[in-house]
């Protein structure tokens, strides 16, 4: 009996660390710190303090940012040529279930995941449609920079909405269900 009630004890730890319960977990809240932090220093794929160099040094930190950029705009644009529509569909197809699960069935966790997912996919319509004004235009140096910077400020302003409405619903889930008091 003496095991089995060790291994009850390791198992009730253990998801005691890894709540399920999102809004009242703080791995939840760093996650999302996280991912928008991220989400805000990789523009396009090339990392803002690279934009910021180039655009104050130039010559090969430009070149690099061009490059980098290059990269990055023709391997999202064939992605996207090749599999577009099934991403669209596969993307639709989680959001709607997360979104069924979350607010329609009431499970917290699929909420969060939504919360996480929904914005992040309007960063990526937002960073789809920069890569192809950047490849159409043939954009470098300043206007390449000029036009990171301005995904960057779309991606920011996305971010913030999210971390505001997300965090609404967080306090009203944990009020509700009195995890407070």
């Amino acid at each position: 009996m003496t095991r089995d009630r060790c291994a009850v004890d390791w198992y009730t730890s253990i998801f005691e660390l890894i709540d399920m319960r999102s809004f009242s977990n703080l791995w939840f809240w760093i996650a999302l710190a996280v991912v928008w932090s991220s989400a805000s220093h990789w523009v396009l794929g090339v990392p803002f303090d690279v934009v910021l160099r180039a655009r104050r040094a130039g010559g090969q930190a430009e070149a690099d940012m061009n490059d980098i950029a290059r990269v990055h705009v023709n391997r999202l644009l064939y992605i996207v040529d090749v599999a577009g529509p099934w991403l669209l569909a596969f993307v639709s197809f989680l959001l709607t279930g997360l979104a069924m699960l979350g607010f329609y069935y009431g499970i917290e966790f699929a909420q969060a995941v939504f919360l996480l997912g929904f914005p992040m996919t309007l960063v990526g319509l937002v960073q789809l449609r920069a890569a192809r004004r950047i490849r159409g235009e043939g954009m470098q140096g300043e206007d390449l920079a000029r036009s990171l910077a301005r995904c960057r400020l779309y991606t920011q302003i996305i971010g913030m909405v999210s971390i505001f409405f997300t965090a609404l619903w967080g306090m009203y889930q944990n009020m509700s269900i009195g995890v407070l008091g």
